[in-house]
């Protein structure tokens, strides 16, 4: 048996789309740390769902608790704004389920509805299934993922819809969210200056924009290479500014 687990916080906009996806899992747990939209309501209507509170800790602490509130020693990690698309249910059903072996899914991305397999968007794949009694899931507060140490990963056939950004608005929202967090983890444990946020920057939006093809995607290849490289940029000029704190 699999349980999924769900980190969601203010998720109606895609909640209902994920957990449809879902009913045929005997557990949906959820760990909510702090919606006050829809979301709860939305996930309530769903008899295998069950719900769980806890403040922010880190996604990578979170995400392990979420774990160990689960019945079943397979998990299934999701995101609140991803759907499972038919064929990756019908072969996690059919898949042998082998303990030391890590499932590997291909991502689809989206901006407001439209597929972007460019600007650093694309041939995105996730570790997403796996035993909790052979791996975990790292403590990083952003960017976390499962340790391989030792584990045979197997890739599974279907896809996931990620459903990541609706506006310029949310990914400039989100990109200041993880830069600071990223900051906050490396404070006093990595070395930069304003030198090296202006080269992370200029490097990353031409790696995005050229190399990585964001150009084919219009205004959104742009952006998303826009926002990407500022991205990088922050996080190493927040990280100057608090690595010049002293603690």
């Amino acid at each position: 048996m699999i349980s999924v687990t769900i980190l969601t916080k203010n998720s109606e906009l895609h909640i209902q789309k994920c957990l449809d996806a879902l009913r045929i899992f005997e557990e949906v747990l959820i760990l909510d740390n702090g919606s006050t939209d829809q979301t709860l309501t939305i996930a309530t209507s769903y008899p295998n769902v069950k719900i769980h509170h806890h403040e922010f800790i880190g996604f990578g602490a979170l995400r392990n608790l979420a774990v160990s509130l689960c019945k079943n020693d397979w998990i299934l990690w999701v995101d609140s704004d991803e759907v499972l698309d038919d064929s990756l249910i019908q072969s996690i059903q059919a898949c042998s389920l082998e303990r030391n072996t890590v499932y590997r899914i291909l991502r689809k991305q989206y901006y407001n509805g439209k597929y972007i397999n460019g600007a650093g968007w694309g041939n995105d794949y996730v570790l997403r299934l796996f035993n909790r009694k052979a791996t975990r899931i790292n403590d990083k507060n952003v960017h976390e993922g499962l340790e391989t140490k030792g584990m045979t990963i197997q890739d599974l056939r279907g896809f996931i819809h990620h459903y990541s950004y609706e506006s310029a608005a949310q990914l400039i929202d989100k990109m200041n969210y993880y830069s600071t967090l990223f900051a906050e983890a490396n404070q006093h444990k990595k070395g930069t200056s304003p030198l090296i946020a202006y080269f992370k920057k200029v490097f990353h939006f031409w790696n995005y924009y050229l190399i990585k093809k964001g150009f084919l995607y219009g205004y959104e290849g742009y952006l998303i290479a826009h926002v990407n490289a500022q991205g990088a940029f922050f996080k190493y000029m927040k990280l100057y500014e608090m690595n010049k704190k002293v603690t």
